[in-house]
């Protein structure tokens, strides 16, 4: 329930996008992205603007093309992060610590079972 004590908590007009991340969930998610890999090049790009960039994508439900060049990292390093977390489930780890737990569907009843 909206009330004037909890509005604040949810005021997302002072971001940039409706889908960035606010301090407080970038705080919750930042320790459960995978480091950099040892032995390669320093990471380069800002991790929490991947994240916004995959916040923008899956919140907008628009095309990759579409993904604002000025404001997000290109949407091809977006969609290598991605996938690389993906793969190996830190979007998993994320999303569970976060507390949007995906809906577990409950199983279907067979046609066969239902018959008498």
């Amino acid at each position: 329930m909206w009330t004037p004590q909890n509005r604040p908590k949810y005021d997302r007009s002072k971001l940039r996008y409706p889908s960035d991340l606010t301090d407080e969930e970038w705080a919750i998610i930042a320790p459960l992205i995978p480091r950099a890999k040892r032995g390669g090049n320093k990471r380069t790009v800002d991790v929490r603007a991947v994240l916004n960039g995959v916040m923008y994508i899956l919140s907008t439900g628009c095309q990759w093309a579409t993904l604002p060049p000025k404001d997000l990292p290109p949407r091809s390093t977006v969609n290598d992060y991605l996938r690389r977390w993906d793969a190996d489930r830190t979007l998993d780890a994320s999303t569970s610590s976060a507390g949007n737990r995906p809906a577990v569907r409950p199983a279907r009843a067979s046609p066969a079972a239902a018959a008498p």
